[in-house]
């Protein structure tokens, strides 16, 4: 293999992670391919859905997210790109003696196939990254890519990646999953200010029904104990309901302050969407890998580890049903919090074990290789 790469990602947005969780795990990526001393370009199309929301929902909060993503990964190269404004001609230029090119799942069809439709003459390594279930939940929009052209597919979970062998017709796509940047997800030193945190979106109502039961249930249930919430696309009615339970909504968080946020947190939840918790097992999303790489104590509602990314009941605890996280919440915060400690150390040392993006940048060279074989 080639000692130095040249690699482009063309993804919806780095800048913004409003409502885009891929962007959490794409610059952790990113940035390691560059320590293995690879050149790397990312794009994102000018005015994106996340960022444009970002911008006109939050306000002063959108340039302190922006700053401080800035600051967290100032060495990466991101250029921004109109796709209706020339974008052939943008794309031959900057592709010019690119090894690799990642596409990302969420950006339009027209760029992807744009794109794919220049690898014969140009010689790239294209591969597509899919981070979402509409694989499976939407499959018709994924058909809109020219997934023929890909010379290969980074599926973030074995489900999706048998979606695409064996329903797409792809000949090769690997299990790729998300994973922790340990250099901004870690563990600090901070007082307990808050007994139970969930940071998440409330979004497309996937997951409404599992929020009433493992969230707002054990809230009201234990008054006396402080719950937070951090998200965004919370609807009128849902926070009225965080309210009435004695839940503390506080909106958007920039992800590079979950850290502060976790340490501040005696536990925390995940609360999976129902693609994930049902149909999709193994796929444990990008929450997970960063709450445990900050050590603090999690505990999810049902969702199945299929793949053995972890041990559950020492990484992480599960709670069956509403009844049982309200018992585990109620014991982990009082008569068994020495076990906290426990849980959170497991946890952090499986991620550091595992699952980091210094994993996932090895695992990406090793199927290069693969593919330039």
């Amino acid at each position: 293999m080639k000692q130095t790469l040249k690699i482009a990602l063309f993804c919806h947005s780095l800048i913004s992670d409003w409502n885009h969780g891929n962007a959490h795990f794409l610059r952790g990526l990113m940035r390691q391919l560059m320590r293995m001393g690879h050149q790397v370009r990312c794009y994102e199309e000018l005015g994106s859905w996340s960022l444009t929301n970002l911008v006109k929902q939050e306000g002063e909060r959108a340039i302190e997210a922006i700053d401080y993503f800035r600051r967290a990964y100032s060495e990466l190269d991101i250029r921004f790109y109109k796709s209706s404004e020339n974008f052939q001609d943008f794309v031959e230029t900057e592709l010019e003696g690119v090894d690799i090119v990642i596409l990302h799942e969420w950006n339009d069809p027209f760029v992807v196939n744009t794109i794919l439709g220049l690898k014969q003459n140009l010689g790239f390594i294209a591969l597509f990254h899919d981070s979402h279930h509409r694989a499976a939940t939407r499959s018709s929009e994924i058909l809109r890519f020219h997934l023929h052209a890909v010379d290969g597919v980074l599926a973030f979970g074995e489900p999706i990646r048998r979606l695409y062998s064996d329903g797409f017709g792809v000949p090769r796509a690997w299990t790729f999953h998300e994973a922790a940047d340990v250099e901004q997800f870690r563990p600090l030193e901070r007082p307990k200010e808050i007994d139970v945190v969930w940071i998440g979106n409330w979004g497309d109502e996937e997951r409404t029904e599992e929020l009433q039961e493992f969230l707002i249930g054990p809230a009201a249930a234990l008054p006396d104990r402080k719950f937070v919430v951090y998200g965004v696309r919370y609807p009128e009615a849902a926070i009225e309901q965080l309210r009435k339970a004695g839940i503390e909504y506080r909106g958007y968080l920039p992800n590079l302050l979950s850290p502060e946020v976790y340490a501040q947190s005696a536990v925390a939840l995940h609360i999976p969407r129902q693609p994930y918790a049902k149909g999709l097992g193994g796929i444990p999303t990008i929450r997970v890998f960063e709450a445990l790489a900050c050590g603090v104590p999690l505990l999810c509602s049902p969702w199945n580890d299929a793949e053995n990314l972890f041990h559950p009941g020492d990484d992480y605890l599960v709670a069956r049903d509403g009844k049982e996280m309200t018992d585990l919440i109620r014991a982990l915060l009082g008569e068994q919090q020495e076990r906290r400690p426990q849980i959170g150390s497991h946890g952090f040392n499986t991620i550091h074990e595992r699952h980091t993006c210094a994993h996932r940048a090895q695992q990406l060279m090793s199927i290069y290789e693969e593919i330039a074989a």
